[in-house]
């Protein structure tokens, strides 16, 4: 199999784990969001911003250095791997030992046993990412889509039984602790690599010397997009932080997710071919395009629709997030096009840049914090819609220095799919307001009115976007077919 056909099967894999583990990760949500209140919800939401800096620590930066280095040898992986295994005890510790420090801070003595419940993730999660980038390295998609969704389906099942019989947020924290372990335990199952007794200073420093900048700027970019978190837990209520959390699981993960599965599976294609900027561009220009045609249509469709589709989901009680979905949808377009932006001067080895740019993007974020602690979380996403725009212009700016792919060639590129995007949110909101039915009967009719309305203007207008991704789904959908005959 050629780099081209791996590539293919590696994002289609990719993508069927990424809308097979969305997809169910979404439906239990709307499951648990029924029974368990927005208070709870916001618990756990307050967790966040320190499980995720301990994830950062505890990767540092190498599963990205072993990603692009051209040959790995099993010192690498041991090292790196009883490395993630210290640093995971490590963290597990502090959060441990801070547990009620965290929860006298937040004036909610719950948070004491949830965090030391949650930190378990971090630790077991340090035994999985080696795993993983061994997997990744063989842009082997396959195996980890099974692993994923099987293991997102079993956690997700604890977690419902258990919110029906009365647990409350114990529901949610256990489905995110056995998610986590199901994964781990069948990641090792499954895959055949297995440490040495071996820790090299000399893997170590070299791979530091790359991993050591996307350290720092991971740090500054976790801390930026969890903030938030402790900002409304602090001083708003527990629930408008559940609200906002909701909020963000219908705005920013189709996007989030879309990108995701293109960065896993091209960051080690687009780095064998760093050196041909001409093909690197071509790359990049295709991934820039396809992806903000999904982004854009799908979240433009969210927002229009977010009255109906909150309340249908998960039901009344959730009624106030519909505003802080529509304002989130647009953050999570930018989503694709800051992510595959700062992918390129990662691909280029420059991570010096990277941490550079990380600073002076989060310094102009200071008055956001600002702002949402004296004026709401409403003018506080207005601000992220701002510092958004800033954030595309000085990542496009370098990374188009590097591969000759400007912000205004981007721009002139994406421009149709924001069009069409407008165009599709337009009429999907306004059949919303028209139509008198219930908001199930409402939702349906607006799905099929965005379907229809992206693909017969695509068609119409011979759209090359929608014609790419078409003939991907196309062939594959034959390739899978002939597969199931034989």
């Amino acid at each position: 199999m050629d780099l081209r056909q791996k590539t293919i099967s590696g994002v289609t894999w990719s993508a069927v784990d990424s809308v097979a583990n969305v997809g169910v990760q979404f439906l239990v949500g709307i499951i648990l969001a029924r029974v368990i209140p927005p208070h709870e919800f916001g618990l756990v939401g307050m967790t966040t911003i320190f499980t995720a800096l301990s994830g950062t620590f505890i990767d540092s930066g190498f599963s990205r250095a072993l990603i692009r280095k051209s040959n790995c040898t099993d010192s690498d992986y041991s090292t790196v791997f009883y490395y993630n295994l210290g640093m995971g005890l490590l963290f597990y510790a502090i959060l441990f030992v801070s547990a009620g420090a965290i929860g006298s801070f937040f004036k909610e003595p719950l948070l004491k046993p949830i965090i030391r419940w949650l930190g378990l993730i971090v630790l077991i999660r340090s035994f999985t990412i080696i795993q993983t980038v061994a997997l990744t390295r063989r842009i082997d998609f396959k195996l980890q889509a099974k692993i994923s969704v099987l293991s997102t389906m079993l956690s997700g099942i604890i977690g419902i039984v258990m919110a029906y019989t009365g647990f409350g947020v114990w529901s949610l924290v256990v489905r995110s602790l056995t998610g986590a372990l199901f994964l781990s335990l069948l990641l090792w199952f499954w895959n055949r690599w297995r440490p040495s007794w071996v820790f090299s200073l000399t893997s170590f420093r070299e791979l530091f010397a790359f991993g050591s900048r996307l350290l720092i700027s991971g740090l500054i970019d976790t801390i930026y997009n969890n903030i938030y978190y402790l900002i409304i837990g602090k001083y708003f209520t527990t629930s408008e932080l559940g609200y906002y959390t909701r909020a963000q699981m219908f705005s920013e993960q189709p996007s989030r997710q879309i990108t995701v599965v293109l960065e896993r599976v091209t960051y080690p294609v687009l780095s064998q071919m760093r050196n041909d900027i001409e093909t690197l561009k071509g790359a990049f220009k295709r991934m820039i395009i396809s992806t903000t045609f999904i982004s854009f249509v799908l979240l433009a469709w969210v927002a229009a629709a977010a009255g109906p589709l909150v309340i249908t989901l998960v039901g009344e009680a959730w009624r106030p997030s519909i505003i802080y979905v529509q304002m989130l949808c647009f953050p999570g377009m930018m989503f694709p096009l800051h992510a595959l932006n700062m992918l390129m001067l990662e691909v280029q080895g420059r991570s010096e840049l990277f941490l550079r740019l990380e600073i002076i993007k989060k310094l102009f974020a200071i008055p956001i914090i600002v702002i949402g602690v004296i004026w709401g979380v409403k003018w506080m996403i207005v601000s992220i819609m701002v510092f958004n725009l800033l954030s595309y212009f000085l990542n496009s700016y370098w990374s188009g220095r590097l591969v000759h792919y400007p912000m205004r060639e981007q721009l002139i590129n994406i421009l149709p799919s924001f069009m069409l995007a407008i165009f599709t949110g337009i009429i999907v909101y306004a059949v919303g307001i028209w139509l008198p039915w219930s908001n199930f009967v409402k939702l349906m009719v607006q799905f099929m009115s965005g379907v229809v309305i992206v693909i017969t203007v695509s068609e119409l207008l011979r759209f090359s976007p929608y014609f790419y991704l078409k003939e991907i789904v196309v062939s594959r959908t034959i390739s899978f077919l002939h597969v199931l005959k034989k």
